[in-house]
């Protein structure tokens, strides 16, 4: 049964169970035939590791799958690939191996696949069957997202390397050469095979492969009234079915115009096309019923053949033009090089090799002798040996009791380490400041919002930062331009003359919640003022979530300066701006402001609920209820832990969330929505839900892998597939910090709220 355990022993320690990703036989492809190949190989030589065979499907329900395959992706169904991404999660898979050809997924250049690959967490193997030198846009995206994604890549030349590295910037240390497989058989006399094939006395020139343009077999019958004028018994074999999306587009025409030619030859009786796509073991024995074997293809850049390396396998003399992966294979003597369309070459060298049968012997031997090292139980020992310095390679996983830890308190040492007298820096090497990308104000904004909420502090200290902080505010002020710059050089220059919306909002935000919660008298007399000197801005603001920034600025100004005229304006304003987006883009599966998902998507809703208890609007706090139990939903695994809305899940239309990467930023304001939501219904399923949250900052997350540095008060900026992202930027420290600010006070009302409870009952 398809998934069973096949033998008693893993063949290498931590490799039990993989997830193997490729077209499989009866479909009829040279992919198929490698991936089942393949499936085999490993199965002999390691019968104790589980191999899953997920197989794509481009005609779904027509083919008749043996049981070894564990599920069949329909190629152009682009669900069918998460639900694959999630069966793979589920079934306790340790990696993924796949077997890439542009042409086997479905979407623009067959992008489908890496939805699935985004929605899993295992450690990848891919296998290249084509490496482009000249993609187009969406080749070249489909190939960044692999390398990208892929912790090893195994190419089957070396020129493939040399490709990856060029072209596309791949990391070096990444990429492995792994040969060709080949089947591992008896080096034989072609004479013994030939009475099987009706070929005795013939001297036979073999091609094989799936029939198209670009294979040259026009060459080589161009080349065959030479070769029969000096050998009469010789006979050309074209062998394999016409390439099915071919015959799709044109029928049989491409097969009926090389027999033309053959009869405009005057060869038609020396040249046989056998149209079959033929098994395993009869495709073998073909081989080595030849005397000859010829790729007389046309593409230079051509990196596999399959083909190839199947005759070099069992030792057939190969004569070829000088693509790629020829030109390596056949090195040193082991197989003839002509130029491409040179149909005389190729009538010289079939000449000169059926002239002599020394010749062919010795070539024959130097070809199989090469072909030994290219069988596949060597492939399937070397891949996986890679598999398991992958699996080896990823993080250690915590217990699921550590993503139960209490919250950690606030503390400032990481914040403090990432700031100097002009303001906070924005990122970090690792966990050390980094000068050459300076500062920004959306990161001084909220390092302003965090001095107003931490506690205890010695108020020495919090004086000292919220100056800091406050005065990065005011001198970003630009009141020629009438908006907030954003980002400074180390040397305090500006970046540009005004910041975005975004920036801008969140400024606005910040002065605010510094007028309404600043401990100190001066620092709440300057917000207020500063709030009332720019807060017009807010009212141009035209990205959504600048609005939603400068909606939650006015409603903590609200509440510290109830009626206060420009924060009323923003309030009056932007909400129902937001429920006619919210109509127009709504679904039945789909209840959001926007068609897509971006960044500190729960802010939405945050800010719906906060102007709807300021405006004492229900409609407004219902509809940010309604929304925040939508996105939570969207933030949930099928674990049941917190799962934040990927980075490469932004702008993807009406998409289901991609898991990664996972930026601190979402838990933060998942949390802070939660708060206004319990702050709003009373219900304490939302403390619930801030705490499931948090804890992803603790390990209770996709790779239970805690985020937060606890010793020091920092966190890593990112959740990959892979592990974290070991940077500590500003924004990451600065989003646990306020995160544990925020469910310190929510723990704290949660409690009241409980003991209230008790009391009346």
């Amino acid at each position: 049964m398809a998934g069973e355990t096949r033998g008693a022993t893993a063949g290498r320690g931590s490799v039990k169970h993989i997830a193997l990703i490729g077209n499989f036989l009866p479909r009829k492809c040279g992919l198929a035939t490698y991936t089942t190949d393949t499936f085999r190989a490993l199965g002999s030589s390691f019968p104790g590791v589980r191999i899953d065979v997920y197989a794509m499907d481009d005609h779904p329900g027509s083919y008749d799958y043996p049981p070894e395959v564990t599920a069949a992706i329909p190629e152009q169904d682009r669900a069918a690939y998460i639900d694959a991404a999630r069966r793979i999660e589920a079934s306790g898979a340790q990696a993924i191996w796949l077997q890439h050809e542009y042409g086997i997924f479905g979407g623009a250049a067959g992008e489908y696949i890496l939805s699935l690959l985004d929605r899993t967490t295992l450690p990848l193997i891919v296998t290249l069957h084509t490496v482009l030198e000249n993609p187009d846009a969406h080749q070249r995206a489909v190939m960044e997202g692999l390398l990208r994604r892929a912790q090893r890549v195994i190419v089957m030349a070396a020129r493939g390397q040399e490709i990856l590295r060029r072209v596309y910037g791949a990391d070096p240390r990444t990429i492995i050469t792994i040969p060709h497989g080949v089947p591992d058989r008896e080096l034989t006399d072609p004479a013994q095979f030939k009475p099987r094939f009706g070929w005795v006395g013939r001297k036979v020139i073999l091609t094989f492969g799936l029939l198209a343009p670009g294979k040259g077999i026009e060459t080589v019958i161009g080349a065959m009234p030479e070769v029969i004028a000096r050998h009469p018994d010789a006979l050309y074999v074209v062998l394999g079915a016409t390439h099915p999306n071919l015959v799709a587009r044109e029928g049989e025409s491409y097969r009926e115009r090389l027999q033309e030619l053959a009869r405009e030859k005057g060869v038609a009786n020396r040249v046989s096309f056998i149209d079959a796509f033929v098994e395993h073991d009869e495709l073998i024995d073909y081989l080595q019923a030849a005397d000859l074997y010829v790729t007389p293809y046309l593409n230079p850049t051509q990196i596999t053949s399959g083909t190839l390396s199947y005759a070099v396998g069992v030792g057939k003399p190969v004569i070829s033009t000088p693509y790629a992966h020829a030109t390596e294979i056949l090195a040193d003597g082991h197989g003839v090089l002509v130029d491409f369309r040179d149909s005389a070459g190729f009538a010289r060298e079939i000449n000169r090799l059926l002239d002599s049968e020394e010749a062919r012997t010795e070539l024959s031997a130097r070809a199989y002798a090469r072909g030994r090292t290219m069988i596949w139980p060597r492939l399937a020992e070397r891949a996986m040996s890679e598999i398991e310095t992958v699996i080896s390679a990823r993080p250690k996983r915590l217990t699921k009791g550590a993503a139960q830890a209490a919250a950690l308190a606030p503390d400032l040492a990481a914040v403090e380490r990432m700031s100097d007298r002009t303001g906070m820096y924005q990122h970090a090497i690792y966990s050390v400041p980094d000068r050459r990308h300076g500062y920004c104000i959306d990161d001084n904004a909220r390092a302003l919002m965090l001095m107003s909420a931490i506690e205890p502090l010695d108020p020495v200290r919090r004086d000292k930062w919220m100056t800091v902080y406050a005065s990065f505010v005011q001198y970003a002020w630009n009141p020629e331009k009438r908006r907030f710059r954003n980002f400074m050089n180390y040397d305090r220059t500006w970046c540009e003359e005004e910041g975005s919306d975004d920036s801008n909002g969140r400024t606005l935000w910040a002065l605010g919640v510094t007028a309404r919660d600043a401990r100190e008298h001066k620092h709440r007399d300057w917000a207020t003022a500063l709030f009332g000197d720019t807060a017009s801005l807010g009212l141009e603001l035209g990205s959504v979530r600048a609005q939603a920034f400068a909606m939650l600025g006015a409603a903590a100004m609200i509440e510290a300066s109830p009626g206060h005229p420009l924060a009323r304006a923003i309030l009056e304003r932007f909400p129902d701006e937001h429920l006619s987006l919210l109509d127009h883009a709504s679904r039945p599966d789909w209840q959001w402001f926007e068609i897509v998902l971006a960044y500190d998507n729960a802010r939405l809703p945050e800010a719906m609920i906060r102007a709807g208890l300021a405006l004492r609007r229900d409609d407004l706090v219902a509809c940010g209820i309604e929304t925040l139990d939508w996105i939570v939903a969207r933030q949930t695994a099928p674990g049941g832990h917190f799962r934040a809305v990927g980075t490469e899940s932004f702008g993807r239309v009406y998409a289901e969330p991609l898991p990664f990467d996972q930026q601190p930023l979402e838990a933060q304001a998942t949390i802070d929505a939660c708060s206004a939501a319990f702050a709003a219904t009373g219900e304490t399923k939302w403390i619930d839900e801030a705490n499931r949250a948090y804890r992803w900052f603790l390990g209770g997350n996709d790779l239970d892998l805690p985020l937060a540095t606890a010793a020091d008060g920092g966190c890593f900026d990112g959740l990959m597939p892979t592990g974290l992202n070991r940077n500590q930027g500003a924004e990451s420290i600065l989003a646990l910090q306020l995160a544990s600010c925020a469910i310190s006070r929510l723990s704290k009302t949660g409690a009241g709220v409980a003991g209230q409870r008790r009391a009346v009952a």
